[in-house]
């Protein structure tokens, strides 16, 4: 049974990628079908659809004709998910140094895991 936040705004696809690289997903695991798993979290089958389809594309699932779709990992994708990260962090430093919010507080809340600046 796979379990999703409905306040997470992000694509349906990107909590696929964060249950795989976490090894929530096993590899090798076979994923709940289209329609099913649209049942279970009372979304558009066309949602998974192109949710499975974006995965598949990255390299986050593979499908099996007639069997369904399977978790594959590879460090590659690991790899691409902190490079997009990183990526992510320079932005919101550039912002933070926008705005004046020192380095030093910067590091502290990275440290401190997240509190309050």
């Amino acid at each position: 049974m796979i379990v999703l936040d409905y306040k997470d705004t992000r694509p349906i696809y990107e909590r696929f990628q964060t249950l795989i690289l976490s090894g929530a997903l096993p590899v090798d695991e076979q994923l709940p079908s289209v329609r099913s798993l649209a049942v279970e979290l009372s979304i558009n089958p066309n949602t998974i659809q192109k949710a499975y389809a974006e995965l598949e594309r990255r390299g986050f699932i593979y499908a099996v004709k007639g069997k369904g779709n399977f978790v594959t990992y590879k460090e590659e994708l690991m790899e691409y998910k902190k490079k997009e990260l990183r990526e992510k962090l320079d932005k919101i430093v550039e912002e933070a140094r926008e705005v004046g919010i020192a380095k030093t507080t910067i590091i502290y809340y990275l440290e401190n895991g997240g509190e309050n600046l």
